[in-house]
C-alpha cells in the first residue's frame, strides 16, 4: 500500500497531496508528529521532515522532487509545460511560494497561531503574526497581477504553480487568515482549485483544538 506520511497543515504535504490526487495515484495518508523524531520516522527522511512518499519499494522525501519524480513518472494530467520557459515560470513560482511566501507569510501565521502550540513551544510572538499579516498583502497582491495576466499562475494552464500556492492559501484559510475580498480575481481563482476532485481531502481535514471555519469547505465561500 502506498502511504504519505504527513502534516495536515505541511504546505509541503498538502502539495504533495493535491499532485496525487490529481494524478489518481491513491496513496494512505499517515498523520507524523514529526518534531518528535520519531526513531522509524527518522530512518524514513534523516531530515526529519515531511511529507515523505512510500510509493512501491520507494521511500522519498522533499516536496518538489517528489511532485517532478511523479510528474516524470504519472505524466497525465501534466502540471509541467513541455516549453522550457514555461517550465521555468512554474518552477520559479514553486519556489516563490515554498521559499518566500512560506518565510514571509506561513510560518508566520501558521506557524505562531498552530504549530506552537501542537509542538508545545509557547505562545505566540505578536511581532512575528503582525509581520505575516502585513506580508501576506503583498504576495496577495503579487498573485493578482500575475491573474489579471493569464488564466492561472504560471499561463493558461493550471500547473503545479498553483497547487504550491493553493497548498499554502488553504492552510493561511483553515485559520482564517486569508483576506478573499482584497482581489476578487484571486478568490476566483482558489474557488476554481477549491472545486477540483484533488482538494477534497483537505477540505475534509480536521485538526484537533483547531476546528475548521465556516467558509473553509464551502465551495461558494
Amino acid at each position: 500500500m502506498n502511504k504519505l506520511y504527513h502534516f495536515p497543515l505541511s504546505p509541503y504535504s498538502r502539495k504533495v497531496r493535491l499532485v496525487l490526487a490529481e494524478k489518481k495515484i491513491e496513496v494512505q495518508l499517515v498523520e507524523e508528529r514529526y518534531w518528535e523524531k520519531d526513531s522509524d520516522f527518522m530512518r524514513r527522511n534523516p531530515a526529519g521532515k515531511v511529507p515523505v512518499l512510500k510509493l512501491g519499494t520507494r521511500t522519498m522525501s522533499e516536496s518538489q522532487a517528489i511532485c517532478e519524480y511523479l510528474e516524470e513518472v504519472y505524466p497525465a494530467p501534466p502540471l509541467l509545460p513541455r516549453d522550457p520557459d514555461a517550465r521555468f515560470e512554474v518552477r520559479r513560482l514553486v519556489s516563490w511560494f515554498d521559499d518566500k511566501f512560506y518565510h514571509e507569510v506561513t510560518s508566520k501565521l501558521v506557524g505562531e497561531r498552530v504549530y506552537r502550540k501542537v509542538m508545545g513551544t509557547g505562545y505566540p510572538d505578536s511581532a512575528n503574526v503582525k509581520a505575516g499579516a502585513r506580508a501576506i498583502k503583498y504576495h496577495l497582491d503579487y498573485m493578482g497581477w500575475l491573474l489579471d495576466q493569464r488564466r492561472w499562475l504560471a499561463g493558461n494552464e493550471m500547473t503545479l504553480a498553483d497547487f504550491a500556492a493553493a497548498a499554502h492559501l488553504s492552510c493561511l484559510d483553515y485559520i482564517s487568515d486569508v483576506d478573499w475580498n482584497r482581489l476578487p480575481v484571486i478568490k476566483d481563482w482558489y474557488a476554481k482549485l477549491k472545486s477540483r476532485p484533488a482538494f477534497r481531502s483537505l477540505l475534509a481535514d480536521q485538526l484537533p483544538g483547531f476546528p475548521q471555519p465556516a467558509h473553509y469547505a464551502d465551495l461558494d465561500f
